[in-house]
Protein backbone atom coordinates (compact mmCIF):
# COMPACT_ATOMS: atom_id res chain seq x y z
CA UNK A 1 0.00 0.00 0.00
CA UNK A 2 2.97 2.26 1.12
CA UNK A 3 4.69 1.80 -2.67
CA UNK A 4 1.02 2.64 -4.16
CA UNK A 5 0.46 5.57 -2.70
CA UNK A 6 4.35 7.23 -3.01
CA UNK A 7 3.34 6.34 -6.75
CA UNK A 8 0.52 8.05 -7.34
CA UNK A 9 1.97 11.11 -5.40
CA UNK A 10 5.24 10.53 -7.98
CA UNK A 11 2.97 10.29 -10.89
CA UNK A 12 1.13 13.36 -10.22
CA UNK A 13 3.32 15.46 -8.53
CA UNK A 14 5.77 15.26 -10.70
CA UNK A 15 4.43 13.51 -14.21
CA UNK A 16 1.32 15.07 -13.89
CA UNK A 17 -0.83 11.49 -14.43
CA UNK A 18 -3.69 11.18 -12.77
CA UNK A 19 -4.03 7.32 -13.83
CA UNK A 20 -1.34 5.02 -12.65
CA UNK A 21 -3.59 2.14 -12.75
CA UNK A 22 -3.32 1.96 -16.76
CA UNK A 23 0.62 1.97 -15.79
CA UNK A 24 2.43 -1.32 -17.33
CA UNK A 25 4.17 -1.71 -14.17
CA UNK A 26 0.49 -0.74 -11.67
CA UNK A 27 0.80 -4.63 -10.80
CA UNK A 28 3.31 -7.32 -9.26
CA UNK A 29 5.69 -6.39 -12.15
CA UNK A 30 8.87 -3.90 -11.48
CA UNK A 31 10.99 -1.96 -13.63
CA UNK A 32 14.32 -3.27 -14.60
CA UNK A 33 16.42 -0.15 -14.15
CA UNK A 34 20.42 -0.43 -14.42
CA UNK A 35 23.23 1.80 -13.05
CA UNK A 36 25.67 2.87 -14.88
CA UNK A 37 28.32 5.77 -15.33
CA UNK A 38 32.18 7.00 -15.03
CA UNK A 39 32.88 10.76 -13.96
CA UNK A 40 35.88 13.13 -13.56
CA UNK A 41 36.66 16.04 -14.66
CA UNK A 42 40.03 15.87 -16.49
CA UNK A 43 42.17 18.92 -17.43
CA UNK A 44 43.66 18.98 -20.80
CA UNK A 45 46.28 21.62 -19.54
CA UNK A 46 48.08 19.33 -16.76
CA UNK A 47 50.60 16.75 -17.41
CA UNK A 48 49.39 14.54 -15.68
CA UNK A 49 47.39 11.53 -16.75
CA UNK A 50 44.63 9.69 -14.97
CA UNK A 51 44.96 5.13 -14.88
CA UNK A 52 42.11 2.82 -14.37
CA UNK A 53 42.82 2.50 -10.65
CA UNK A 54 42.28 6.46 -10.04
CA UNK A 55 38.63 5.27 -10.55
CA UNK A 56 37.79 3.08 -7.64
CA UNK A 57 35.16 1.22 -9.86
CA UNK A 58 32.63 -0.78 -8.37
CA UNK A 59 30.51 -3.36 -10.05
CA UNK A 60 27.24 -5.01 -8.49
CA UNK A 61 25.28 -3.99 -5.00
CA UNK A 62 28.27 -2.32 -3.61
CA UNK A 63 27.44 0.93 -6.17
CA UNK A 64 23.30 1.05 -4.44
CA UNK A 65 25.25 2.14 -1.36
CA UNK A 66 26.14 5.80 -2.97
CA UNK A 67 23.08 6.75 -2.99
CA UNK A 68 21.44 7.20 0.06
CA UNK A 69 18.00 7.40 -1.57
CA UNK A 70 18.31 3.77 -2.92
CA UNK A 71 18.53 2.63 0.99
CA UNK A 72 17.50 -0.88 1.40
CA UNK A 73 13.97 0.67 2.65
CA UNK A 74 13.36 3.49 0.53
CA UNK A 75 10.41 4.16 -1.54
CA UNK A 76 12.64 4.06 -4.97
CA UNK A 77 14.77 1.01 -4.30
CA UNK A 78 11.35 -0.96 -3.47
CA UNK A 79 9.52 0.42 -6.72
CA UNK A 80 12.18 -1.14 -9.36
CA UNK A 81 14.29 -3.85 -9.63
CA UNK A 82 18.14 -2.67 -9.19
CA UNK A 83 20.70 -3.25 -11.92
CA UNK A 84 23.92 -1.82 -10.52
CA UNK A 85 26.59 -2.59 -13.34
CA UNK A 86 29.77 -0.63 -13.23
CA UNK A 87 30.00 2.65 -11.15
CA UNK A 88 33.80 5.14 -11.31
CA UNK A 89 33.94 7.82 -9.63
CA UNK A 90 37.73 9.39 -9.78
CA UNK A 91 39.57 12.46 -8.01
CA UNK A 92 39.43 15.54 -11.12
CA UNK A 93 42.83 15.21 -12.51
CA UNK A 94 44.65 14.69 -15.54
CA UNK A 95 43.30 13.14 -19.06
CA UNK A 96 42.12 9.58 -18.99
CA UNK A 97 44.72 7.07 -20.76
CA UNK A 98 42.73 5.78 -23.68
CA UNK A 99 43.30 2.18 -22.53
CA UNK A 100 41.70 2.99 -18.92
CA UNK A 101 38.77 4.50 -20.83
CA UNK A 102 38.31 1.52 -23.09
CA UNK A 103 38.78 -1.27 -20.31
CA UNK A 104 35.62 0.69 -17.81
CA UNK A 105 33.89 1.56 -21.08
CA UNK A 106 33.94 -2.84 -22.02
CA UNK A 107 33.55 -4.05 -18.77
CA UNK A 108 30.77 -2.25 -18.41
CA UNK A 109 29.49 -2.70 -21.73
CA UNK A 110 30.06 -6.68 -21.16
CA UNK A 111 27.96 -6.33 -17.91
CA UNK A 112 24.79 -4.81 -19.65
CA UNK A 113 24.92 -7.69 -21.98
CA UNK A 114 25.28 -9.92 -19.38
CA UNK A 115 22.19 -8.45 -17.46
CA UNK A 116 19.20 -6.49 -19.79
CA UNK A 117 16.73 -6.07 -21.06
CA UNK A 118 15.94 -2.97 -19.11
CA UNK A 119 13.40 -0.26 -19.01
CA UNK A 120 15.55 2.58 -17.48
CA UNK A 121 19.06 3.49 -17.16
CA UNK A 122 20.41 5.94 -14.82
CA UNK A 123 23.52 7.22 -16.25
CA UNK A 124 25.25 8.89 -13.69
CA UNK A 125 28.53 10.72 -14.62
CA UNK A 126 30.36 14.04 -14.01
CA UNK A 127 30.67 15.41 -17.87
CA UNK A 128 33.84 16.49 -18.45
CA UNK A 129 36.40 13.74 -18.49
CA UNK A 130 38.47 13.85 -21.42
CA UNK A 131 40.19 11.00 -22.93
CA UNK A 132 43.70 10.60 -25.15
CA UNK A 133 42.28 10.75 -28.65
CA UNK A 134 38.41 11.57 -28.00
CA UNK A 135 36.87 14.85 -28.07
CA UNK A 136 33.62 13.87 -26.28
CA UNK A 137 33.85 10.67 -24.33
CA UNK A 138 30.38 11.04 -22.45
CA UNK A 139 28.94 11.11 -25.76
CA UNK A 140 30.94 8.13 -27.09
CA UNK A 141 30.41 5.82 -23.74
CA UNK A 142 26.36 6.47 -24.69
CA UNK A 143 26.28 6.04 -27.83
CA UNK A 144 27.94 2.91 -27.00
CA UNK A 145 25.47 2.08 -24.35
CA UNK A 146 22.84 2.18 -27.00
CA UNK A 147 24.13 0.27 -29.16
CA UNK A 148 23.84 -2.93 -26.42
CA UNK A 149 20.65 -1.75 -24.86
CA UNK A 150 18.36 -0.47 -27.71
CA UNK A 151 16.72 2.77 -28.43
CA UNK A 152 13.71 1.90 -26.39
CA UNK A 153 15.47 1.70 -22.58
CA UNK A 154 15.20 5.42 -21.33
CA UNK A 155 18.38 7.19 -20.20
CA UNK A 156 18.41 9.26 -16.90
CA UNK A 157 21.62 11.09 -17.10
CA UNK A 158 22.61 13.15 -14.24
CA UNK A 159 25.49 15.83 -14.44
CA UNK A 160 27.72 17.81 -12.26
CA UNK A 161 27.07 21.75 -13.50
CA UNK A 162 30.26 22.14 -14.52
CA UNK A 163 30.21 18.96 -17.42
CA UNK A 164 29.45 19.40 -21.01
CA UNK A 165 26.60 18.51 -22.98
CA UNK A 166 27.52 17.43 -26.35
CA UNK A 167 24.97 17.09 -29.37
CA UNK A 168 25.54 13.38 -28.77
CA UNK A 169 24.95 13.24 -25.43
CA UNK A 170 21.69 14.99 -25.31
CA UNK A 171 20.46 12.82 -28.35
CA UNK A 172 21.04 9.68 -26.73
CA UNK A 173 19.68 10.85 -22.66
CA UNK A 174 15.89 10.98 -22.57
CA UNK A 175 15.91 12.53 -19.42
CA UNK A 176 19.23 14.86 -18.36
CA UNK A 177 19.57 17.22 -15.32
CA UNK A 178 22.30 18.70 -13.64
CA UNK A 179 23.17 20.48 -10.11
CA UNK A 180 21.78 24.08 -9.24
CA UNK A 181 24.35 25.07 -6.70
CA UNK A 182 28.02 25.49 -7.17
CA UNK A 183 29.70 24.75 -3.84
CA UNK A 184 27.76 21.05 -5.11
CA UNK A 185 25.14 20.58 -1.90
CA UNK A 186 22.68 19.59 -3.64
CA UNK A 187 24.53 16.78 -5.35
CA UNK A 188 22.22 14.06 -4.37
CA UNK A 189 19.30 15.81 -4.54
CA UNK A 190 20.04 16.18 -7.73
CA UNK A 191 20.89 12.85 -8.18
CA UNK A 192 17.30 11.94 -6.70
CA UNK A 193 15.55 13.99 -8.88
CA UNK A 194 17.21 12.18 -12.17
CA UNK A 195 16.35 8.53 -10.47
CA UNK A 196 12.47 10.05 -9.57
CA UNK A 197 12.07 11.28 -13.15
CA UNK A 198 13.13 8.16 -14.83
CA UNK A 199 10.89 5.78 -12.58
CA UNK A 200 7.86 8.20 -13.11
CA UNK A 201 8.17 8.44 -17.21
CA UNK A 202 8.57 4.71 -16.60
CA UNK A 203 5.73 3.46 -14.49
CA UNK A 204 3.23 6.01 -15.66
CA UNK A 205 3.76 4.86 -19.32
CA UNK A 206 4.49 7.86 -20.50
CA UNK A 207 7.91 7.05 -21.84
CA UNK A 208 10.26 9.22 -23.36
CA UNK A 209 9.48 13.16 -23.13
CA UNK A 210 8.66 14.25 -26.66
CA UNK A 211 10.59 17.43 -26.63
CA UNK A 212 14.27 18.13 -26.08
CA UNK A 213 15.87 21.79 -26.03
CA UNK A 214 19.23 22.08 -26.23
CA UNK A 215 21.01 25.73 -26.69
CA UNK A 216 25.04 26.36 -26.34
CA UNK A 217 25.93 29.29 -25.04
CA UNK A 218 29.18 30.64 -25.76
CA UNK A 219 30.45 31.58 -22.95
CA UNK A 220 33.30 29.64 -21.09
CA UNK A 221 33.53 30.32 -17.48
CA UNK A 222 35.73 28.63 -14.02
CA UNK A 223 33.81 27.61 -11.17
CA UNK A 224 35.34 30.52 -9.13
CA UNK A 225 33.25 32.92 -10.98
CA UNK A 226 30.23 31.52 -11.35
CA UNK A 227 29.44 30.14 -7.92
CA UNK A 228 25.58 30.32 -6.68
CA UNK A 229 26.77 31.83 -3.93
CA UNK A 230 26.53 35.23 -4.97
CA UNK A 231 25.22 37.16 -7.83
CA UNK A 232 24.97 36.86 -10.43
CA UNK A 233 25.40 32.79 -10.44
CA UNK A 234 22.71 33.11 -7.30
CA UNK A 235 19.39 34.50 -9.65
CA UNK A 236 20.29 33.03 -12.42
CA UNK A 237 20.54 29.72 -10.95
CA UNK A 238 17.36 30.64 -8.98
CA UNK A 239 15.24 30.74 -12.32
CA UNK A 240 16.11 26.97 -13.03
CA UNK A 241 13.61 25.47 -10.60
CA UNK A 242 10.69 27.56 -11.27
CA UNK A 243 10.97 26.65 -15.01
CA UNK A 244 11.23 23.11 -14.67
CA UNK A 245 8.14 23.48 -12.71
CA UNK A 246 6.05 24.63 -15.34
CA UNK A 247 3.00 22.92 -16.93
CA UNK A 248 4.54 20.68 -19.97
CA UNK A 249 7.61 20.66 -18.61
CA UNK A 250 9.71 17.64 -17.11
CA UNK A 251 13.17 19.44 -16.36
CA UNK A 252 15.31 22.28 -16.67
CA UNK A 253 19.13 22.73 -16.87
CA UNK A 254 21.81 25.04 -16.78
CA UNK A 255 25.54 23.64 -17.69
CA UNK A 256 28.29 26.31 -16.82
CA UNK A 257 30.94 23.89 -18.75
CA UNK A 258 34.48 23.06 -17.75
CA UNK A 259 36.91 25.47 -18.58
CA UNK A 260 40.03 23.38 -18.32
CA UNK A 261 39.63 21.74 -21.22
CA UNK A 262 39.79 22.62 -24.71
CA UNK A 263 37.60 20.31 -26.58
CA UNK A 264 34.70 21.88 -29.20
CA UNK A 265 32.52 20.69 -26.76
CA UNK A 266 33.60 23.01 -23.78
CA UNK A 267 31.01 25.84 -23.57
CA UNK A 268 28.03 26.57 -21.52
CA UNK A 269 24.40 24.61 -22.51
CA UNK A 270 20.80 25.09 -21.52
CA UNK A 271 18.77 22.01 -21.69
CA UNK A 272 14.71 21.63 -21.28
CA UNK A 273 12.71 18.45 -21.47
CA UNK A 274 9.14 18.12 -21.77
CA UNK A 275 5.87 17.38 -23.74
CA UNK A 276 4.33 20.85 -24.61
CA UNK A 277 7.01 21.82 -27.56
CA UNK A 278 5.80 25.70 -26.82
CA UNK A 279 6.49 25.45 -22.87
CA UNK A 280 10.17 23.65 -23.44
CA UNK A 281 11.28 26.21 -26.24
CA UNK A 282 10.33 29.50 -24.18
CA UNK A 283 11.53 28.20 -21.32
CA UNK A 284 14.99 27.18 -22.90
CA UNK A 285 15.30 30.60 -24.64
CA UNK A 286 14.53 32.24 -21.27
CA UNK A 287 17.18 30.62 -19.36
CA UNK A 288 19.26 30.64 -22.50
CA UNK A 289 19.60 34.47 -22.37
CA UNK A 290 19.18 35.82 -19.08
CA UNK A 291 22.87 33.83 -18.87
CA UNK A 292 23.85 35.83 -21.86
CA UNK A 293 22.69 39.09 -20.33
CA UNK A 294 24.70 38.53 -17.30
CA UNK A 295 28.03 37.53 -18.65
CA UNK A 296 29.57 40.09 -17.59
CA UNK A 297 28.48 40.26 -14.14
CA UNK A 298 30.78 37.11 -13.17
CA UNK A 299 33.29 37.68 -10.87
CA UNK A 300 35.17 36.26 -8.44
CA UNK A 301 33.77 34.55 -5.40
CA UNK A 302 36.16 36.06 -2.88
CA UNK A 303 38.79 38.61 -3.30
CA UNK A 304 42.29 37.62 -5.23
CA UNK A 305 45.25 38.38 -5.20
CA UNK A 306 49.17 37.25 -5.83
CA UNK A 307 50.79 35.27 -3.46
CA UNK A 308 52.59 37.83 -1.64
CA UNK A 309 49.73 40.13 -1.29
CA UNK A 310 47.50 36.85 -0.08
CA UNK A 311 50.22 36.37 2.45
CA UNK A 312 50.47 39.60 3.77
CA UNK A 313 47.16 40.04 4.13
CA UNK A 314 46.43 36.85 6.22
CA UNK A 315 49.84 37.88 8.20
CA UNK A 316 48.22 40.77 8.91
CA UNK A 317 44.76 39.49 9.94
CA UNK A 318 43.54 38.96 13.28
CA UNK A 319 40.91 36.44 11.89
CA UNK A 320 41.71 32.75 12.04
CA UNK A 321 42.37 30.81 10.12
CA UNK A 322 43.06 32.77 7.21
CA UNK A 323 42.44 30.50 4.90
CA UNK A 324 44.57 31.13 1.68
CA UNK A 325 43.00 29.59 -1.74
CA UNK A 326 45.94 27.93 -3.76
CA UNK A 327 43.93 27.37 -6.84
CA UNK A 328 46.07 27.30 -9.73
CA UNK A 329 46.68 23.36 -8.99
CA UNK A 330 43.43 22.36 -7.44
CA UNK A 331 42.99 18.77 -7.70
CA UNK A 332 39.39 19.16 -7.46
CA UNK A 333 39.38 21.08 -10.59
CA UNK A 334 41.73 18.81 -12.55
CA UNK A 335 45.16 19.81 -11.15
CA UNK A 336 48.49 17.79 -10.91
CA UNK A 337 48.14 18.24 -6.88
CA UNK A 338 52.33 18.45 -6.73
CA UNK A 339 52.55 21.82 -8.13
CA UNK A 340 55.80 23.16 -5.32
CA UNK A 341 55.82 26.56 -6.44
CA UNK A 342 53.36 27.98 -3.28
CA UNK A 343 54.61 25.76 -1.49
CA UNK A 344 58.94 27.05 -2.17
CA UNK A 345 57.45 30.34 -1.70
CA UNK A 346 56.01 29.61 1.72
CA UNK A 347 58.94 28.32 2.78
CA UNK A 348 61.23 30.93 1.85
CA UNK A 349 59.08 33.60 3.62
CA UNK A 350 60.52 35.45 6.73
CA UNK A 351 57.63 35.23 8.71
CA UNK A 352 57.82 31.29 8.52
CA UNK A 353 61.43 30.62 9.77
CA UNK A 354 61.18 30.36 13.19
CA UNK A 355 59.57 27.57 15.51
CA UNK A 356 57.55 30.08 17.22
CA UNK A 357 56.37 32.18 14.13
CA UNK A 358 52.36 32.30 12.91
CA UNK A 359 51.06 28.85 12.29
CA UNK A 360 50.74 28.07 8.87
CA UNK A 361 49.16 24.51 7.71
CA UNK A 362 49.62 23.73 3.86
CA UNK A 363 47.47 20.97 2.13
CA UNK A 364 49.13 19.10 0.68
CA UNK A 365 51.93 17.99 -1.53
CA UNK A 366 52.72 14.86 -2.69
CA UNK A 367 56.60 13.06 -1.87
CA UNK A 368 56.59 9.15 -1.57
CA UNK A 369 59.70 9.73 -0.83
CA UNK A 370 59.91 11.61 1.99
CA UNK A 371 57.05 9.13 3.54
CA UNK A 372 59.49 6.19 3.08
CA UNK A 373 61.92 8.29 5.13
CA UNK A 374 59.15 9.37 7.79
CA UNK A 375 58.29 5.74 8.11
CA UNK A 376 61.20 4.77 8.96
CA UNK A 377 62.34 7.46 11.83
CA UNK A 378 59.01 7.56 13.37
CA UNK A 379 56.88 10.62 14.74
CA UNK A 380 59.61 12.87 16.19
CA UNK A 381 62.01 11.98 14.13
CA UNK A 382 63.81 14.12 11.72
CA UNK A 383 63.64 13.61 7.57
CA UNK A 384 65.35 15.60 4.56
CA UNK A 385 63.66 14.09 1.46
CA UNK A 386 62.34 15.12 -1.80
CA UNK A 387 58.60 16.39 -2.59
CA UNK A 388 56.59 17.62 -5.30
CA UNK A 389 56.48 18.01 -8.63
CA UNK A 390 56.80 14.07 -10.24
CA UNK A 391 54.42 15.14 -12.52
CA UNK A 392 54.17 19.03 -12.91
CA UNK A 393 57.56 20.31 -12.88
CA UNK A 394 56.72 23.70 -15.13
CA UNK A 395 56.94 26.05 -12.46
CA UNK A 396 59.21 24.65 -9.59
CA UNK A 397 61.27 21.80 -9.25
CA UNK A 398 61.03 18.97 -6.33
CA UNK A 399 61.46 20.70 -2.92
CA UNK A 400 64.00 19.10 0.01
CA UNK A 401 61.96 19.07 2.72
CA UNK A 402 63.63 18.86 6.30
CA UNK A 403 62.09 19.16 9.31
CA UNK A 404 60.11 17.14 11.97
CA UNK A 405 57.79 14.20 11.65
CA UNK A 406 54.48 15.43 13.19
CA UNK A 407 52.16 12.51 13.05
CA UNK A 408 51.72 9.91 10.47
CA UNK A 409 48.67 8.04 9.19
CA UNK A 410 47.79 5.14 6.91
CA UNK A 411 45.13 4.23 5.18
CA UNK A 412 43.26 6.98 3.45
CA UNK A 413 41.71 5.57 0.33
CA UNK A 414 43.43 8.70 -1.64
CA UNK A 415 46.34 9.72 0.53
CA UNK A 416 47.18 6.16 1.09
CA UNK A 417 49.35 7.52 3.70
CA UNK A 418 49.84 10.84 5.23
CA UNK A 419 52.88 12.74 7.02
CA UNK A 420 52.64 15.88 9.18
CA UNK A 421 56.15 17.67 8.86
CA UNK A 422 56.91 20.49 10.37
CA UNK A 423 59.53 23.10 9.00
CA UNK A 424 60.09 26.33 10.79
CA UNK A 425 56.23 27.13 12.03
CA UNK A 426 55.06 25.67 9.01
CA UNK A 427 53.16 22.34 9.35
CA UNK A 428 53.17 20.23 5.85
CA UNK A 429 50.77 17.15 4.71
CA UNK A 430 52.70 15.08 2.21
CA UNK A 431 50.85 12.53 1.12
CA UNK A 432 51.75 9.43 -0.78
CA UNK A 433 49.41 10.24 -3.17
CA UNK A 434 47.80 13.09 -4.41
CA UNK A 435 44.48 14.62 -1.48
CA UNK A 436 42.14 17.05 -1.11
CA UNK A 437 41.66 18.49 2.09
CA UNK A 438 38.00 19.54 2.45
CA UNK A 439 36.45 18.57 5.99
CA UNK A 440 37.78 19.10 9.13
CA UNK A 441 38.44 15.84 9.97
CA UNK A 442 40.76 15.63 7.19
CA UNK A 443 43.05 17.49 9.35
CA UNK A 444 41.93 16.29 13.16
CA UNK A 445 42.67 13.29 11.94
CA UNK A 446 46.24 14.48 11.44
CA UNK A 447 46.32 16.36 15.20
CA UNK A 448 46.33 18.95 13.52
CA UNK A 449 43.80 22.11 14.74
CA UNK A 450 43.29 24.18 11.58
CA UNK A 451 40.90 26.46 14.01
CA UNK A 452 43.66 27.75 15.77
CA UNK A 453 46.03 27.76 12.82
CA UNK A 454 46.77 31.56 11.58
CA UNK A 455 46.58 30.36 8.08
CA UNK A 456 44.96 27.61 6.53
CA UNK A 457 46.78 26.64 2.73
CA UNK A 458 44.75 24.73 0.68
CA UNK A 459 45.00 23.65 -2.87
CA UNK A 460 41.17 24.53 -3.62
CA UNK A 461 39.19 27.01 -5.84
CA UNK A 462 36.33 28.27 -3.78
CA UNK A 463 35.72 26.92 -0.52
CA UNK A 464 33.51 23.88 -0.15
CA UNK A 465 30.57 24.54 2.73
CA UNK A 466 33.08 22.74 5.53
CA UNK A 467 36.01 24.96 4.78
CA UNK A 468 33.74 28.32 3.86
CA UNK A 469 32.03 28.06 7.41
CA UNK A 470 35.02 27.44 9.36
CA UNK A 471 37.14 30.60 8.02
CA UNK A 472 37.61 33.79 9.69
CA UNK A 473 39.01 35.40 6.37
CA UNK A 474 39.80 34.15 2.85
CA UNK A 475 41.45 35.37 -0.64
CA UNK A 476 42.05 33.18 -3.49
CA UNK A 477 45.58 33.47 -4.50
CA UNK A 478 46.31 33.57 -8.18
CA UNK A 479 48.90 30.92 -8.24
CA UNK A 480 49.87 28.39 -11.37
CA UNK A 481 48.89 25.45 -12.10
CA UNK A 482 46.68 23.10 -14.42
CA UNK A 483 44.02 24.71 -13.84
CA UNK A 484 45.37 28.15 -13.93
CA UNK A 485 42.37 31.05 -13.65
CA UNK A 486 43.88 33.09 -15.85
CA UNK A 487 42.34 31.06 -18.99
CA UNK A 488 43.63 33.31 -21.60
CA UNK A 489 47.09 32.38 -20.82
CA UNK A 490 46.20 28.63 -21.39
CA UNK A 491 46.52 28.64 -25.24
CA UNK A 492 43.10 27.16 -26.31
CA UNK A 493 43.22 25.34 -29.81
CA UNK A 494 40.05 23.93 -30.29
CA UNK A 495 36.91 24.99 -28.90
CA UNK A 496 34.79 26.86 -30.59
CA UNK A 497 35.17 30.65 -31.27
CA UNK A 498 33.86 33.04 -30.55
CA UNK A 499 33.29 32.68 -27.22
CA UNK A 500 33.11 35.18 -23.83
CA UNK A 501 35.28 36.07 -22.71
CA UNK A 502 38.38 35.45 -24.50
CA UNK A 503 36.32 37.18 -27.01
CA UNK A 504 34.79 39.80 -25.42
CA UNK A 505 33.18 42.11 -27.95
CA UNK A 506 31.55 39.11 -30.09
CA UNK A 507 28.27 39.86 -31.23
CA UNK A 508 25.25 38.47 -29.48
CA UNK A 509 24.59 34.85 -30.45
CA UNK A 510 21.73 32.83 -31.78
CA UNK A 511 20.27 31.71 -28.57
CA UNK A 512 16.68 30.39 -30.54
CA UNK A 513 16.05 26.29 -29.24
CA UNK A 514 17.84 23.48 -31.32
CA UNK A 515 15.36 20.96 -31.08
CA UNK A 516 17.15 17.15 -30.45
CA UNK A 517 16.47 14.17 -31.82
CA UNK A 518 14.53 12.08 -29.59
CA UNK A 519 16.35 8.78 -29.17
CA UNK A 520 14.86 6.64 -30.71
CA UNK A 521 14.58 8.58 -34.05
Amino acid sequence: MLKYIFLLVLLIGIGGCSDPTHSPFSGSKLPRIAIAGLAIESSTFSPALTVEEAFHAKIGPAILDQYPFLSSDSIERTSAEWLPILQGHALPGGIVTKQAYESLVNQTLTLLKENGPYDGLFFDIHGAMSVVGLDDPEGDFIARIRKVIGTETIISTSMDLHGNVSWQLAKHSDLITCYRMAPHEDAMESKKRAVDLLLDRIISGKGKPAFKAWIPVPILLPGEKTSTRIEPGKSLYAKVSPAASKKGIVDAAIWIGYAWADEPRNHAVVMVTGDDQIAVSDAAEALAQSFWDVRNQFDFVAPIATLAQSLKYALASQLHPYIISDMGDNPTAGGAGDVTWTLREILAHPAFQSKTGPELIYASIPGPALIKAAIAVGVGGQVNALVGAEIDDRFAPPIKLKGTVDAIKKGDIHAETEVVVKVGSVKVIVTNKRKPYHYEHDFTDLGLAPRNAAILVVKIGYLVPELYDMRGDWVMALTPGGVDQDLERLGYKNIKRPIFPLDKDMSDPDLTTQWVPLSDQ
